[in-house]
């Protein structure tokens, strides 16, 4: 017997050759890889132009600086004097007071009429009410500003028409009295945000199931009726985006109180946004503005984030 015969086959060796999981599983990763390219530019604007000045301003609020010289340490000095300076803490409740404004007016009249515009939407007069109560949305904030300073003026054209109806004993300078100053301001941002809320509302009616109305009809609902038991709880999400939207404007608000009162009369219609501007501009007290940013940042999230959470469908 040769030697060769004594020998054991080897065992065959393993295939080298990749099988379908694992080519899978290289291609997905590529894959994930090439969505982080794509998204890479993206995030370097976003952490540039968003999460950097986030952090420069949480920075500044723990120092006394007014943005040439030196800067000093302050620690929660600064914070402190947002909550006991009653300038600083009137404009946050103001902008709480507009909020009643910016989203009380514009989800309630904007759910009525996109209700009533859904009942019309075969004829002319659905589209030409949706294009006018659109267009606020479109004009600039500042524009409105100044039109609505001229039309609530003393002699501006709402005083006027109370005039004529004989109320001429309850016309003033809406925007000049310190007691109607801020409801005045916030009819201002009602306007300009009841187009976006009608809009989102019609959007949502549009994908609520004919057959619920058809339904509802059948059993003998009315017009109340059907609003409540199927427009209100179809448009959940709509009306979350449209409250979400409305309240963040009302606490960021700006443009509107600059230009038609500037925080007047004396300091009737101050809001942080303002105060923050004054503040780190005029004033040149950076810390004491940042500190009332930070803070209006976490009043911000501390107010939309439940109303996120309420408006979110239930999952089953």
């Amino acid at each position: 017997m040769t030697r060769s015969s004594n020998l054991v086959a080897a065992p065959p060796r393993p295939s080298t050759v990749v099988g379908p999981p694992a080519r899978r599983r290289r291609r997905s990763r590529r894959t994930g890889w090439a969505g982080w390219l794509f998204v890479a530019p993206a995030l370097i604007f976003y952490a540039v132009f968003v999460l950097r000045p986030i952090v420069l301003t949480v920075q500044y609020s723990f120092y006394d600086w007014n943005g040439i010289g030196a800067s000093r340490w302050a620690g929660f000095g600064n914070y402190t004097k947002v909550f006991a300076d009653p300038e600083l803490y009137d404009s946050i409740l103001h902008a709480f007071e507009l909020i009643l404004f910016f989203s009380g007016i514009p989800v309630l009249l904007g759910l009525a009429i996109a209700a009533t515009i859904r009942r019309i939407a075969t004829s002319r007069l659905a589209l030409v009410a949706r294009t006018v109560l659109f267009l606020p949305q479109v004009i600039p904030l500042v524009a409105a500003g100044i039109a609505w300073t001229w039309l609530l003026s003393a002699t501006g054209v709402v005083n006027q028409l109370l005039s004529a109806l004989g109320l001429g004993k309850v016309t003033k300078a809406w925007l000049g009295d310190s007691s109607t100053a801020l409801p005045a301001v916030g009819v201002i941002g009602a306007w300009v945000l009841l187009g976006l809320c009608i809009l989102l509302f019609l959007s949502g009616m549009s994908k609520i199931d004919p057959a619920l109305y058809e339904a509802a009809r059948i059993d003998g609902a009315g017009v109340v009726r059907e609003f409540f038991a199927i427009t209100v709880p179809g448009l959940r999400q709509e009306i979350g985006v449209c409250v979400t939207v409305t309240m963040i404007a009302a606490l960021a608000s700006f443009d509107i109180v600059y230009v038609s009162t500037q925080g007047g009369p004396g300091n009737a219609t101050t809001v942080p946004g303002l105060e923050i501007y004054y503040l780190a501009f005029s004033q040149r007290e950076v810390g004491p503005a940042s500190a009332l940013a930070v803070v209006l940042m976490v009043v911000v999230l501390a107010v939309v984030l439940p109303v996120q959470r309420i408006s979110k469908e239930d999952k089953p």
